[in-house]
């Protein structure tokens, strides 16, 4: 069953009062969810709210808490997605799995090859989709999206040592070795290239910079699909140090 966000201020002693017009309109008109039945809510703090559904107007939803517990549906670790924007499938894509994942922010950014061009307001619809599958695979919590910037901006933003290019070619460094100086404490950041890779100068900026370009091994992965494997490539590296 898929769970709903819901703010510390519906939460009372042994009852939630949902007001959230979105989330009561997706609850009530899209999943159709009757009095008497059970659902599932989540708070900020990533406490799991078992409840039975006693009553519902036109302005909300209460319901009875059964049962409380702690989520662990979150990684450990604070991973963000710098991802070069692909074309609208692939990219809708791309958010879903990096939501499913566990990817914390998703930094949209234009390369060099990136040729389709998404405008500010795709952000929106990228959110939805991330609060899409935050529902569905009951993740504890929620994944942002950030407004698109330029590619080699956004990597500054990080620590070099916490950057993790995946690549296709000039790898410099083994997945195994790419770990062994991140600072666990601060924001991992994995990076995605466009269809078309990276350019020749962006390869010679990471080199420049002494990036760390990575490999994910002898099959080449779709950008959606790398992403899946490169988080939980990395995740399961470093749960093993």
């Amino acid at each position: 069953m898929p769970h709903f966000l819901i703010k510390n201020s519906e939460i009372k002693s042994n009852h939630i009062e949902l007001c959230d017009e979105n989330t009561l309109f997706h609850i009530t008109k899209v999943r159709r969810v009757k009095i008497g039945e059970k659902i599932k809510f989540i708070d900020e703090a990533h406490n799991v709210y078992d409840c039975k559904i006693t009553e519902i107007n036109k302005k909300s939803l209460l319901a009875e808490i059964l049962s409380k517990n702690i989520s662990n549906r979150i990684l450990k670790y604070d991973i963000s997605l710098i991802e070069a924007i692909l074309a609208p499938d692939s990219q809708n894509l791309l958010i879903a799995n990096a939501t499913q994942t566990g990817v914390k922010k998703i930094y949209p950014v234009v390369s060099d090859n990136v040729s389709y061009k998404a405008s500010d307001d795709k952000i929106i619809k990228w959110q939805k989709i991330v609060s899409e599958n935050f529902k569905q695979c009951e993740r504890a919590d929620m994944a942002k999206v950030e407004d698109i910037a330029p590619l080699i901006g956004t990597i500054k933003k990080f620590k070099k040592e916490n950057v993790l290019i995946f690549s296709e070619k000039d790898v410099n460094i083994s997945l195994n070795n790419s770990i062994k100086d991140i600072d666990k404490n601060s924001e991992i950041a994995i990076v995605i290239g466009p269809e078309g890779g990276f350019s020749e100068d962006e390869f010679e900026y990471f080199k420049k910079e002494n990036y760390k370009l990575i490999s994910l091994g002898n099959m080449i992965y779709k950008a959606p699909n790398a992403v899946v494997a490169g988080v939980s490539n990395i995740v399961s590296r470093l749960d093993d140090e």
